[in-house]
């Protein structure tokens, strides 16, 4: 296995920080410094970061949650507000958010210590779609606005993709989107005159929200995490 990609199945870091660590030469393979993130780690390899000797791969788990508003979509906070990883009980492996949301929406967000599955689920090379039902203000939404949000949007950086749109009521639509642009759906939405009143994400790539509660959450199957990796 390579040294980068073993530090990612470790729970260290994603694959693309656990390269960034191997370049700084904060990493030792059996008590030398490597700085070259594909050397291979042979099995029972002693592997160090910072002087601490990695117990080896951990198991690979994904959750999916039910983020509720007013959670936050980090590992820790500083300002002492609830986080996603707080949610979800995981026998003391170190998780980490793919797919993060505001504080002020809700809705699918998974958390996984496998760096690399959430690289390439985060990646726009990938453009995993992410679908997001919203309640917008200025009902009804016109045929002119739901035209605009599915050829594109000029937003301050740059012009959006075109999103997949479907007017579900008066102040009601389901939004598919490919890139991960912060607060996007939000802007897209006040763009064409409907500022978004509730968002929540009900789909991340295949995987659905499904009955879950707000707080709730479960460990996806072998099966349902292939599916989430599955064409990328």
């Amino acid at each position: 296995m390579r040294l980068a990609k073993y530090l990612a199945h470790a729970g260290v870091a994603s694959r693309r920080a656990a390269e960034r660590l191997i370049a700084q030469g904060r990493v030792t393979l059996d008590g030398a410094t490597v700085t070259d993130p594909a050397t291979h780690v042979e099995r029972g390899a002693a592997v160090s970061v910072d002087g601490e000797l990695l117990a080896g791969p951990e198991p690979r788990v994904v959750f999916a949650l039910n983020k509720p508003v007013g959670v936050v979509s980090t590992a820790r906070d500083t300002h002492g507000r609830e986080t996603v990883t707080g949610l979800v009980e995981a026998g003391g492996l170190r998780l980490y958010p793919v797919g993060r949301l505001d504080a002020d929406s809700a809705g699918l967000i998974l958390l996984t210590n496998d760096g690399e599955l959430a690289n390439r689920l985060t990646h726009p090379r990938y453009e995993v779609p992410k679908t997001y039902r919203a309640r917008v203000a200025d009902p009804p939404v016109a045929e002119a606005a739901l035209r605009s949000l599915r050829e594109g949007v000029e937003l301050d950086d740059g012009p959006t993709a075109p999103a997949a749109v479907r007017l579900l009521a008066p102040d009601e639509l389901e939004i598919t989107i490919h890139e991960g642009r912060n607060r996007q759906v939000r802007r897209m939405c006040e763009a064409v005159g409907h500022p978004v009143l509730s968002l929540t994400r009900i789909a991340f790539g295949a995987l659905r929200l499904g009955a879950l509660e707000p707080g709730e959450h479960r460990r996806l199957g072998a099966e349902e995490i292939a599916g989430l990796g599955r064409g990328l």
